[in-house]
């Protein structure tokens, strides 16, 4: 049997997984690839942001929910999940804002989960990884760190000299930023939505876009998976994550057939490869099937 391709993601928070890229991993889960999902902290600093989950029990129990909740999505998505350990920083409030605790996931020195993420890049041999640009996706200390980690494993992965106690050397051969959070997407979005006569959430948000200060990363995706057939999925793993999603929110404000329409991709930036490919891609493992299977 030929041997099959393997991705793998890492998230700042659990949640992440299924708000950045999920259709895309349910989509080549289905399609008989091995997907990992790898979770850098436990999410303990989250607040309740769904009411109805702002009971009795849960914000006491927090870390204890998000791991549930974590698993729930999982299983949803068909990934395997793997907890880097840490603990969730928090995003700090404030002019000026406040230090980040001790310890937390942001407050490590870089070596510490950089070793931690290449021991599972060792164990689970990905062929593709996918994280966060350089400015985390959006300034949460624990997603800039996400990116940081992500990018220094993919290079001292395959080192034989860096991190010899965590495992042989596995070189990854493609990484890639997710790029979920588009202007020019959520225009299409916003535009769709008027035309049909139903209400926006996109509009105050868009008019408040400065284009620059904030450029949008739609101009960056060198790649944009199809997978339409799978944004019911993506949104059963987002609903799992209770206590982070409102079902009621604007995530679910664009009604699926609009977004099949006008949006069925997930789209990526590739910024690290080893095997020959030609841009724009349609499909992560674009040169790397070439390569394992020649």
């Amino acid at each position: 049997m030929a041997e099959k391709l393997r991705l793998m993601t890492v998230h700042a928070h659990p949640d992440d997984e299924s708000s950045k890229g999920a259709a895309s991993t349910a989509r080549y889960v289905a399609e008989g690839n091995d997907v990992m999902v790898v979770t850098c902290t436990g999410g303990e600093a989250g607040s309740i942001l769904n009411p109805a989950m702002d009971r009795p029990g849960v914000s006491e129990n927090m870390p204890e929910v998000r791991r549930e909740e974590m698993a729930r999505a999982a299983e949803i998505l068909g990934v395997q999940h793997r907890w880097l350990g840490f603990v969730d920083s928090g995003l700090p409030e404030g002019d000026p804002p406040p230090p980040l605790p001790e310890g937390c996931f942001a407050r490590q020195p870089i070596e510490v989960p950089t070793a931690e993420l290449v021991r599972v890049m060792r164990e689970f041999r990905p062929h593709v990884v996918v994280t966060y640009d350089e400015n985390g996706g959006y300034p949460h200390p624990d997603h800039v760190r996400c990116h940081e980690i992500s990018m220094a494993a993919f290079d001292a992965s395959g080192d034989p000299d860096r991190f010899p106690e965590q495992g042989q050397p596995w070189q990854p051969l493609k990484l890639y930023y997710c790029h979920g959070f588009s202007r020019k997407r959520m225009q299409l979005f916003h535009d769709a939505l008027l035309e049909r006569g139903l209400e926006s959430p996109y509009g105050e948000w868009l008019r408040k876009w400065d284009e620059s200060q904030r450029p949008d990363p739609y101009e960056r995706v060198t790649t944009q998976v199809e997978c339409a057939d799978y944004f019911e999925v993506r949104d059963e793993a987002l609903r799992a994550h209770a206590t982070q999603i409102d079902p009621n929110s604007r995530w679910f404000a664009v009604p699926l057939d609009i977004q099949r329409a006008v949006w069925p991709t997930e789209d990526y930036e590739l910024v690290r490869s080893l095997v020959d490919t030609t841009l724009p891609e349609d499909d992560l493992f674009s040169g790397v099937q070439e390569r394992v299977h020649a």
